[in-house]
């Protein structure tokens, strides 16, 4: 069975998406940080890694690196409902946008449209399923 790890700091939005993803037949784990989704991918690996951007401790950002840094192939896509409120306040896009740029594979704006993440979640593991194939 594919295991999905799902890095949020908003319970909700992990539950949310524990739900989806297990409606659909993956195992999930999940953590509230990025440490604990290190710890987690490294004693029990996930094919396919869903991170937050913004959380508090350590970012989406620097979990993504340390994940490319010690599991390069591992592959990963990044949600983002964009910064804190405010004048200072970052979009989402733009988070998302620089994510791609530590290889994140996709992103997904919050809320997250589930029929497409589920769609493209598919597609990755199918190609995984294929090339494994040959």
């Amino acid at each position: 069975m594919t295991r999905i790890l799902v890095v949020d700091d908003d319970d909700q939005i992990r539950a949310l998406l524990r739900e989806v993803l297990e409606r659909d037949q993956y195992e999930v784990m999940d953590a509230a940080d990025g440490d604990a989704a290190l710890a987690l991918q490294r004693k029990y690996p996930a094919d396919l890694i869903i991170t937050d951007l913004i959380m508090p401790a350590k970012d989406g950002i620097e979990t993504i690196m340390e994940f490319r840094k010690e599991f390069p192939f591992v592959k990963i896509i990044a949600i983002s409902g964009g910064g804190p409120l405010g004048p200072g306040r970052v979009a989402a896009d733009d988070y998302l946008r620089l994510s791609k740029a530590f290889g994140v594979i996709c992103t997904f704006s919050k809320p997250i449209d589930f029929k497409k993440l589920l769609d493209k979640i598919r597609q990755l593991l199918a190609l995984d399923s294929a090339l494994s194939a040959k």
